[in-house]
């Protein structure tokens, strides 16, 4: 980007403004830009941070990164783990949590990864969209909105010159130190963890005895978490006590038990950096028309490879709604469910980690061999294991777009269908709109719903999948599910019955000035043919 190209865009008005190109960033861009939302991503640093930090991610981020068109990608330089393991201090193995290659979302349930090069791929996708851009080397240095609902002035410094850019929204992707958190003016709330550990990525051709998953070792001494993350690439994570420096000769004693290092073997240290792993929690997340994500709004311990996890969540669960606010001009009250529905479960996912946390390394107080004891006990209760392995997809809080029933605020399954003479995966065929799934032929209400809001059409019994949907929706005890363009269930019919339950509360939020959605009248089911 030249000065000149700065200079000429400072008076133009720019849909979203994006502060911050990390993961979580550059995704809500690429969300946006699918929709037809222009956006320009702000970054202080001008090349992807080389250093790898995020190394696992879940199912449902492997299917946010497909909404945001880079998954064939993505899998290119994934590495499928097995799950996870606790071992003892002596590295005996205390239990064991499978993950399955093929979960809920239609991916590996975890799959580890280099962040450079996800960022790389992500910025790839963002530099052939043309509704986005993406300028380097440039420093954030105010976000203030004028008034409740105008514009929001973002002062940029490049080059020692400072430019103002007018935004109809921002949104803060710029992690922990945010500056966009100032603005919004939020404080964080502790959630009581706070451990100083060292975090090791090497790259060598030693022999290192894994098991393609992640250990954690419980040892209240030296708690530890190990992993591969790709051909000839490791992590390593320790507990440094107060006075520790993890000099050479300190990390060959850390390794030992995975890999004998002798002097001048070949293994080479990527990365050392020393963390302070804390749990903490925005008290809000908006103010009028700037919003904070990812690390700006939350952070975690990283015992269960939740960090980018929450951070993309926030991303998919924003960018559909402004989207329909600014391309549509559907109520802004619709932003507002982004906290409501996402605070709540960035809260679970950091208690989840924080527990954990406690349990796996022990802590540093009396009752560490006690709660070593009650983790090893109660791995071996049956059924304990199956309950621990399930996905972190948790239902979202129960508001105007998550009604509460088996299915709602819960997402769909996605398995392969076939469509139009090809095998497929369902959100391809769905694409990016609201879709309904029905095991019914359709009334003229749920069709009219349907037209209002643009929803893709599908009788699962058409779908020629493995009858996936159709169990999800008998489970479910429904005859059809609407989904949200991020796939989480808006609202049913229940089975029997012939409309959706809860249209007055989330058809005033999604009607548009284009097209205005009814809500049904009751009739009954038509036995004619779907559309």
């Amino acid at each position: 980007m030249t000065e000149d190209r700065t200079a000429a865009r400072d008076t133009a008005h720019i849909p979203v403004v994006i502060v911050g190109a990390g993961p979580v960033g550059v995704t809500a861009a690429l969300l946006l830009a699918r929709r037809g939302v222009r956006s320009v991503v702000l970054e202080r640093h001008r090349d992807v941070y080389p250093l790898p930090r995020a190394v696992a991610t879940d199912d449902e981020v492997r299917r946010i990164l497909q909404a945001a068109g880079i998954h064939e990608e993505f899998a290119e330089v994934a590495r499928t783990a097995r799950g996870l393991r606790l071992l003892d201090a002596r590295h005996r193995v205390i239990a064991e949590f499978p993950r399955s290659p093929h979960g809920h979302h239609g991916f590996p349930q975890t799959s580890m990864f280099d962040q450079p090069e996800l960022e790389r791929l992500l910025r790839a996708a963002l530099a052939g969209r043309r509704e986005c851009e993406l300028w380097s080397g440039v420093e954030v240095t105010g976000v203030q909105q004028e008034g409740d609902d105008g514009p929001v002035r973002v002062t940029v410094r490049r080059d020692g010159s400072e430019h103002e850019l007018s935004a109809g929204f921002v949104l803060g992707c710029d992690g922990a130190g945010s500056l966009t958190r100032e603005a919004v003016g939020t404080v964080w709330e502790d959630l009581r963890f706070e451990e100083h550990w060292t975090v090791i990525d090497v790259r060598t051709s030693l022999p290192v005895r894994c098991w393609e998953g992640v250990d954690q070792v419980c040892d209240p001494h030296r708690p530890a978490t190990f992993m591969r993350i790709g051909e000839d690439r490791y992590r390593w994570e320790f507990r440094l006590r107060d006075t520790e420096q993890p000099d050479p000769a300190l990390l060959r004693e850390l390794v030992a038990p995975w890999t004998d290092l002798s002097h001048g073997a070949d293994f080479r240290v990527i990365r050392q950096a020393q963390y302070t792993f804390r749990a903490r929690i925005a008290d809000r997340w908006r103010r009028g028309r700037v919003f904070l994500l990812g690390d700006a709004a939350h952070l975690t311990p990283p015992f269960v490879g939740q960090g980018l996890c929450t951070g993309m969540r926030d991303a998919h669960n924003l960018t559909w709604k402004l989207a329909r606010v600014l391309q549509q001009g559907a109520d802004e009250r619709l932003l507002d469910t982004y906290e409501h529905e996402r605070k709540p479960h960035a809260r679970q996912v950091i208690r989840l980690a924080v527990a954990a946390g406690w349990a796996m390394t022990g802590g540093q107080d009396g009752a560490a061999a006690l709660r070593r004891a009650a983790v090893g006990a109660a791995c071996r209760i049956p059924g304990v294991t199956g309950l621990a392995n399930r996905n972190l997809s948790h239902p979202l809080s129960t508001g105007p777009l998550t009604r509460r029933s088996r299915l709602g605020a819960t997402h769909c399954p996605q398995p392969w269908v076939h469509a139009d003479g090809t095998r497929a995966r369902l959100d391809d065929v769905l694409g990016d709109s609201f879709a309904l799934l029905t095991a019914v032929p359709l009334t003229p209400s749920l069709r009219a719903v349907a037209d209002g809001l643009g929803a893709r059409i599908l009788p699962v019994q058409e779908t020629g999948d493995d009858g996936t949907l159709a169990a999800w929706l008998r489970a479910g005890r429904a005859d059809a599910a609407l989904l949200r363009p991020d796939r989480v269930v808006l609202d049913v019919v229940p089975a029997g019955r012939s409309d959706f339950t809860g249209t007055a509360a989330w058809a005033p939020l999604l009607s548009t000035t284009s097209r205005r959605i009814e809500p049904p009248v009751s009739a009954p089911l038509l036995r004619s043919t779907p559309r």
